[in-house]
C-alpha cells in the first residue's frame, strides 16, 4: 500500500480482489480500488471507518485535493474510504475499450448485470471485513450511493454502524416508468426557473436548436450534436450552480464567419464535457437498470414516457413559439448513436433494456424493522430523485430521520462545504 500526503491529510491506496459474481466466489475476480483519507494528526489513522459511495451509476469517486468540502468534516471523526465502485476509476474498468474482451453484446450484457447496487454492497462487505476486522462501519451515500446504502440496510445491516444519505433515498417498488413520469414535471419546473432567471436564454436556446436541426454539428471527438443532444445540457439544471453554467454556455454559442454564423469552437468545447460519456459510460448503459426489479424490462423508459410530455419534443417546440425545454439525466437510444464512447455499446444497452430477470433490490420488511441509525438529506424538488418517492421510503425505514431542505440542489453535500454532512451526523446521533 502506497501512502502520500496532501494538505492536512494522509492518503493510502488500497486494492482489493473481489468475485465478479458473489454467488460464485471461486469464479472470476475483478479488482476494486479505494483511497483511504486520514487526518494528518496523531491518531487520524486509528479512527472508525466511513466508506463513501459516489453517485451515478458508473461514476468514479470524486478526486479531492486535501480536506475539501464534506471531507473536511468527515476526517475529524473518521478514516474515510473513497471507493471506486466496480467498473469505474482505477477499479477494473468497463467501457467501449475493455468490454469487447468479454465477447459480443450478449456476453457484455451478462457481465454488466453484475454491476448494480446489489453487487456493490457485497463488494463493500468484502472490503469491510478486510479493513475493519469485522467491525461495522459508517456509510455515506450520495445520490445512487444512497440507493446502494438503502440496499445495504436491506441485506447486510450487521455491517453498518450508521448510514448517512444525501439526495439518494430511492423508491422501493417503483418501476422505471414511474420514476420518469415523476421526473419530467420536475425537469419542466427547473426549465421554467432557468428561463425566469435568464429570459434571454429562451431565444438563444431556440436559435441553437433551430441551427442544429438544419446543420447537426460534430464535436472534435466525433460526438454528433443534434437538437436532442443539445437538450441534454439540462442535466446541469439539477445542481446548485448549473443554471448559471448553462447560461454562460448559451451566451457564447455563435460566431460570424465568411460562411455566415456558426456555432463557435468555444461553445462546442464547452458542451463536450457536459455531454460526453467517455469518462463514465456505465452511467448511460446502466442508468435505467438501477431501477429494474420484479420481472419487468426497463425498455427505454425515459424515451417511452417522454412521449407523454410533448412539451419536451424538440421539433414541436421549434415549430411553435414556446421555449425549447432541456431534459435532465434521462438516457435515450439516440445517446448510443451520437456519442462515440457509447456507439460500440448500443447492442449491449439494448439487451440490458430488454432484460427481465433483475432481482428485487429492497427488502421492505427488513427495512421496516431497521435498527441502524439512518439520517437522510432530502432536497426539495430535487431534479434527479423524486421528493415524494424519497419521503415515502423514509417513512418505510425504521428509525430513519430526514432533513428536508430547499436551500440546496442535488449536489448539496458538495456545495454546502461541511454543513450537510455535519447536520446528518447530528441527526443520526440524535443531537439535532
Amino acid at each position: 500500500m502506497a501512502s502520500y500526503r496532501q494538505p492536512g491529510v494522509v492518503l493510502t491506496d488500497h486494492h482489493f480482489a473481489v468475485p465478479l459474481d458473489h454467488d460464485n466466489p471461486s469464479g472470476e475476480r475483478i479488482e476494486l480500488y479505494a483511497r483511504e483519507v486520514a487526518a494528518a494528526r496523531p491518531g487520524g489513522d486509528r479512527l472508525p471507518w466511513l466508506v463513501y459511495l459516489e453517485g451515478g451509476p458508473g461514476n468514479a469517486v470524486r478526486r479531492f485535493t486535501g480536506a475539501q468540502a464534506w471531507l473536511a468534516r468527515a476526517v475529524q471523526e473518521y478514516r474515510v474510504l473513497l471507493l471506486d465502485q466496480r467498473g469505474t476509476g482505477r477499479s477494473t474498468p468497463a467501457n467501449r475499450q475493455t468490454l469487447p474482451l468479454r465477447g459480443g453484446p450478449a456476453e457484455q450484457a451478462a457481465y454488466l448485470a453484475h454491476f448494480r447496487a446489489d453487487a456493490i454492497v457485497r463488494d463493500c462487505e468484502n472490503v469491510r471485513r478486510q479493513l475493519t476486522g469485522g467491525a461495522p462501519w459508517t456509510v455515506l451515500g450520495q445520490s445512487f450511493g444512497g440507493f446502494c446504502a438503502t440496499h445495504y440496510l436491506s441485506t447486510a445491516p450487521e455491517g453498518l454502524d450508521t448510514v448517512l444519505i444525501t439526495g439518494g433515498l430511492p423508491a422501493l417498488d417503483a418501476h422505471a416508468d414511474d420514476v420518469y413520469r415523476a421526473a419530467y414535471p420536475r425537469i419542466r419546473r427547473k426549465n421554467e426557473a432557468h428561463y425566469a432567471r435568464y429570459p434571454q436564454d429562451v431565444e438563444r436556446a431556440r436559435r441553437i436548436g433551430a441551427h442544429l436541426a438544419e446543420h447537426p454539428a460534430e464535436l472534435p471527438d466525433g460526438h454528433r450534436l443534434t437538437p436532442e443532444v443539445f437538450q441534454s445540457l439540462g442535466i446541469l439544471l439539477g445542481s446548485g450552480d448549473g443554471s448559471h453554467q448553462l447560461h454562460y454556455l448559451l451566451e457564447n454559442a455563435f460566431v460570424r464567419t465568411p460562411a455566415g454564423h456558426e456555432l463557435s469552437d468555444a461553445f462546442l468545447a464547452g458542451v463536450r464535457p457536459v455531454l460526453s460519456f467517455a469518462a463514465n459510460p456505465l452511467y448511460a448503459v446502466l442508468h435505467e437498470a438501477i431501477y429494474a426489479q420484479g420481472g419487468r424490462p426497463t425498455d427505454w423508459a425515459a424515451e417511452r414516457v417522454r412521449a407523454g410530455f410533448p412539451e419536451f419534443d424538440a421539433a414541436g417546440a421549434l415549430a411553435g413559439e414556446g421555449p425549447l425545454l432541456f431534459t435532465g439525466e434521462t438516457i435515450h437510444p439516440w445517446h448510443f448513436t451520437t456519442d462515440p464512447a457509447l456507439r460500440p455499446l448500443r447492442e449491449t444497452a439494448e439487451l440490458l433494456a430488454a432484460r427481465t430477470d433483475w432481482p428485487v433490490l429492497y427488502d421492505t420488511a427488513r427495512l421496516a424493522g431497521n435498527t441502524v441509525p439512518v439520517a437522510a438529506a432530502v432536497y426539495h424538488d430535487d431534479m434527479y430523485v423524486d421528493t415524494a418517492h424519497s419521503l415515502a421510503t423514509a417513512r418505510a425505514v425504521g428509525g430513519l430521520r430526514t432533513w428536508v431542505t430547499d436551500e440546496y440542489e442535488h449536489d448539496g453535500v458538495r456545495a454546502s462545504g461541511t454543513r450537510v454532512l455535519d447536520r446528518l451526523i447530528g441527526l443520526a446521533r440524535g443531537e439535532v
